[in-house]
């Protein structure tokens, strides 16, 4: 038997049961959701979709998400290329601190942002008391567009810088210098010259921006208030506190797939007619900043940082603080990491259990995808390749609710298990992960492979002794920044988990929600600790190998 030309062999059995377990894992839970949008009772109904936009309270969620979206999308783009651009081109004191000082504040979750935010200007903040209690004036609202616009910002600036600041390593200076010589120097020489040759980065890091943005549900969730976004109407409607609509949820979360996957294909489109190589013969040598000139520079790139990480130091500090009935009272002491001891325990021993086994299926799963997409090319694994970008686009919301939806009832019930926990979030982080992966398996010989084989070693002996051994820096440091996403992912597990599946994020949330506002900030000073020591780590592993999230 051939496929696509080539003889049916053990990889090719690999590729269709990867191919089929992908099916049935990914693919059809997300069929069961368009089906359900559009089902009722056993019968065929469009009532989800014209329910939805019948209302304005329905389908002002949408504008309400799509306004926050470009805003969000469109300053952290207008933030990160200056403070690209600066710790490109000049010398930055402490410059490799600061950039992972801003990666670190990128992979807490978003929803600690927030909550850090309304313990800074919530309605009982710090500074909105010491304003109240020195000037006698209000501090500005936390809650609401403002708030949220606030916290997502912040989030989601240094990853378009991560990827801005990897594309300038591939601009040559000559190029530079070919600009300068016709007297285009300064802003003009970024805006007419460096813009354009990032562009294709540039709308990469965008639509990354824009899904997480567009998807996040727990900032909008902690300070939206009466600023609902689509994420929080599905939420609401799935889970329901008075009544549940899955049937319009599910009409929903097709809308919002929609959305992102138009997004995706119009930036693939502008991509693809925009793309072309680079290699820096002469990479930017950085020069010495002097003057009011440098002040202004350093203002900036500090101001920054210490707006990024200053929620961040305010939950740590308020983890010391004692607390009454859940509310801060004056003092410090260990009592909210004493009183909560059980409760972190559990959560630490199921983020731990959990993550670690959903990266080991990563793992395994990427390599394998990546060796059959880049060693085996034809159909069926062009095929599998096309389909692991799925996750890429749809929202981890949604695929929650996919999997709640697919397998809540026979023949195979998953919800509320350990296993469907780590089926989340593997799924979750699998597009990136089989990406950095592959690109690093075209970086490897072929002749290597071609010399193992010819010494009598089978195709399978020579990748797991041969090909992972030497990718394996690689292959780590990618798992690394996998566990990262992993740990502080909340959306995609939202649904799916029970006292005995509960992850730190999830515990997060849940003691935020119930005002055990000690106990949260303990257990976020927990996970960005866990955070921290992770992203040490990948820095060690990695070196100066470029980050890619």
């Amino acid at each position: 038997m051939k496929v696509a030309g080539k003889s049916f062999d053990g990889w090719t059995s690999v590729a269709l049961l990867l191919t089929a377990g992908y099916l049935f894992l990914v693919v059809w839970p997300l069929i069961t959701v368009l089906i359900s949008s559009v089902s009722s009772g056993g019968s065929f109904t469009l009532d989800g979709f014209a329910t939805f936009f019948s209302s304005r309270l329905y389908y002002g969620t949408l504008i309400n998400s799509l306004m926050v979206t470009v805003c969000v999308t469109i300053l952290a783009f207008v933030i990160a290329f200056p403070l690209a651009y600066f710790m490109t081109m000049f010398r930055i004191p402490g410059s490799r601190t600061i950039q992972v000082l801003i990666l670190a504040s990128m992979m807490s979750p978003p929803f600690i942002g927030a909550y850090s935010w309304i313990l800074l200007l919530g309605n009982n903040g710090l500074i909105t008391r010491w304003l109240q209690g020195t000037f006698g004036i209000s501090a500005p609202s936390i809650y609401g567009f403002a708030g949220i616009l606030l916290v997502l910002t912040l989030q989601l600036v240094p990853l378009i810088f991560t990827y801005l600041m990897g594309a300038w390593r591939t601009i040559d200076v000559s190029l530079l210098e070919a600009a300068e010589s016709m007297g285009v120097t300064g802003w003009r020489r970024a805006a007419k010259v460096i813009t354009p040759l990032l562009l294709p980065t540039v709308l990469g890091g965008s639509l990354l921006v824009f899904v997480r943005a567009f998807a996040d549900f727990g900032t909008p969730m902690l300070i939206g208030q009466g600023f609902r976004t689509i994420p929080v109407l599905i939420y609401s409607s799935f889970v329901g506190e008075v009544s549940i609509d899955s049937s319009f949820a599910a009409a929903v979360a097709v809308i919002v797939i929609a959305v992102t996957l138009a997004v995706f294909l119009i930036q693939k489109f502008i991509v693809d007619r925009r793309t072309f190589s680079m290699t820096a013969m002469r990479a930017i040598e950085p020069t010495r900043l002097t003057g009011w000139r440098g002040w202004l520079v350093y203002l900036y790139i500090y101001s920054f940082l210490t707006l990024a990480l200053a929620p961040l130091l305010v939950v740590v500090v308020s983890s010391f603080r004692n607390t009454l009935y859940g509310q801060f009272v004056a003092g410090f002491s260990f009592n909210n990491y004493i009183n909560a001891q059980r409760d972190i325990t559990r959560y630490v021993t199921n983020t731990f259990s959990i993550g670690i086994t959903a990266l080991v299926v990563l793992v395994v799963i990427a390599v394998l995808v990546s060796y059959l997409t880049v060693r085996r090319k034809n159909a069926l694994t062009g095929a599998l390749d096309t389909m692991t970008m799925v996750p890429y686009v749809v929202p981890g919301l949604i695929i929650g609710i996919a999997l709640i939806t697919a397998f809540s009832q026979p023949p195979l019930v998953l919800t509320g298990t350990f296993a469907i926990m780590v089926l989340a979030l593997a799924i979750r982080r699998l597009p990136y992960t089989v990406r950095s992966t592959t690109a690093l398996m075209y970086q490897f010989s072929p002749s290597i492979e071609e010399a193992a084989v010819s010494l009598g070693a089978s195709k399978f002996r020579t990748l797991m002794q041969v090909i992972v051994p030497a990718l394996a820096p690689g292959i780590l440091a990618g798992a690394v920044l996998s566990w990262v996403t992993i740990i502080t992912e909340l959306s995609t597990t939202l649904f799916l988990y029970n006292t005995s599946t509960q992850t730190l994020s999830l515990g997060i949330y849940a003691q935020v929600i119930r005002g055990q506002q000690g106990t949260a900030a303990a257990l976020s000073t927990i996970l960005l600790v866990l955070t921290m020591l992770s992203l040490a780590l990948l820095m060690r592993i990695g070196g100066n190998r470029e980050i890619r999230v």
